[in-house]
């Protein structure tokens, strides 16, 4: 990788689908009919084919955001295809009074990927449409083993768990808390990494739970240490709080591995999923582990109309059988590592933490150096699509089927952009740190 900086165009893409009638309108009659809650668009999208994405004016896009995290085989792809068709053509939906094929296979594959062989037996997958309601039903098994005794709640400093009720009061932000405060629970924020804070506050014996991220992606990609994600299991075990992992964007193989915290060697009491794992298709699911949990919630005590439907399900199923049969979840590990060595080595980023591939781009911060949204929005008009998750740091969250050469054509557009935005300032020209998907860190020439 790396081997040509020169041409920053991306590599050939599939020709552009065509515009449907009136798609060149869509950004405008966007705005007239939608509740404003996501800001202006940058562009109206009628199409996609692999790593690519098309608007109504003809122009592609690179997508490197993957939909923040869910199109992990990029879009259209053939067995993913193939899976919705065959099920939509049978049969849609049901009803969660029946049980389906395919609603079952995926419990029972969630059970096997997620779980010690020891676990599976006892546990028990609820299956929903998002990541906020995968984890409102985690947190509806926190209230249930807490009771009037444990009322407390605690969640990390930084923290994104959704923006449902339930959910936001978990999450951290405040400009996201604040409009729609009090919550109905009291939640305790405490700094990520810091075991004896835990501790202090697991110590006063009213916690129900503590939810936490492995990689909390809206901080900017910051991995908790292993080290804490033990110490936190050790310390609701001894005081008995569950612990409530929350891996809706770092699961389902975003990291290389089927869990982010499987390499941490702990097991939680509930896990939850969506995101990567319906492939672009709603889903989510909500893993309790072992029969105490399990017994939290009964007949009556949950349920979602359209969560583990048929259509969804089998989309589920056809993303994890496409990442091991390709052999994607070593693919993810091997670009992340080469690809993120070449970032690191470009004149004006700092820092570079790779997680698979879930990666942030930190960038330098000069007298005059950019912001991570004017250098989003140079690269969204060169033709990339990214995210500015902080106002230093980038997010990319690609497709697992990237290609070398895709990634490469991102890596030279990012030097040239970093290169024009920053031929004023003088930035200093350091070695970088990163954080690849196997833990690894270098120091790079800068290009």
């Amino acid at each position: 990788m790396g081997k040509d900086l020169l041409d920053d165009a991306p590599p050939a893409a599939p020709c552009q689908p065509a515009a449907a009638p009136g798609a060149r309108d869509v950004a405008r009659r966007h705005a007239d009919a939608l509740l404003n809650t996501f800001g202006q668009v940058k562009a109206a999208l009628v199409g996609g084919e692999g790593s690519y994405l098309f608007d109504a004016a003809g122009k592609r896009y690179l997508d490197l955001l993957g939909g923040i995290a869910v199109s992990c085989l990029g879009h259209g792809h053939p067995a993913l295809v193939e899976a919705i068709s065959a099920q939509a053509a049978s049969m849609i939906h049901t009803s969660n009074f029946f049980a389906t094929p395919a609603q079952v296979e995926l419990a029972e594959e969630l059970l096997r990927l997620s779980l010690p062989p020891e676990a599976r037996a006892t546990s028990r997958v609820f299956l929903s449409n998002s990541g906020t309601e995968a984890n409102e039903a985690a947190l509806k098994l926190a209230l249930r083993h807490g009771g009037q005794a444990r009322p407390r709640l605690v969640a990390l400093q930084g923290a994104f768990h959704g923006r449902s009720t339930g959910a936001l009061s978990l999450t951290h932000k405040e400009a996201y808390r604040a409009p729609f405060e009090p919550f109905a629970r009291e939640v305790t924020f405490v700094a990520p990494d810091d075991a004896e804070e835990l501790a202090r506050e697991l110590g006063r014996g009213d916690v129900a739970a503590v939810f936490a991220e492995p990689i909390q992606g809206e901080r900017g990609v910051v991995a908790l240490s292993h080290d804490y994600l033990r110490a936190a299991r050790r310390l609701c075990s001894e005081h008995g709080a569950l612990l409530v992992v929350d891996e809706v964007q770092t699961g389902s193989y975003r990291t290389g591995a089927f869990l982010a915290h499987h390499a941490a060697g702990i097991t939680p009491d509930v896990i939850t999923l969506a995101k990567s794992l319906g492939g672009g298709v709603p889903i989510g699911a909500t893993i309790a582990v072992g029969e105490p949990v399990c017994s939290l919630l009964g007949p009556g005590s949950h349920g979602s109309t359209f969560g583990g439907n048929p259509l969804a399900a089998a989309a589920a199923l056809a993303v994890l059988g496409t990442v091991q049969r390709e052999g994607l979840a070593a693919r993810i590990g091997e670009l992340s590592r080469r690809w993120s060595r070449d970032l690191a080595a470009l004149s004006g980023v700092a820092q570079v933490r790779a997680y698979g591939l879930l990666i942030a781009v930190e960038l330098e911060q000069g007298a005059d150096g950019p912001s991570s949204a004017d250098v989003a929005a140079a690269l969204m008009e060169a033709g990339f699509i990214v995210n500015a998750v902080t106002p230093t740091a980038l997010r990319l969250a690609p497709p697992y089927t990237l290609s070398d050469a895709e990634a490469d054509s991102f890596t030279r557009a990012l030097r040239r952009i970093l290169t024009t935005q920053t031929k004023n300032s003088a930035l200093p020209a350091a070695g970088n740190e990163v954080g690849a998907a196997g833990g690894t860190s270098s120091t790079e020439e800068k290009r």
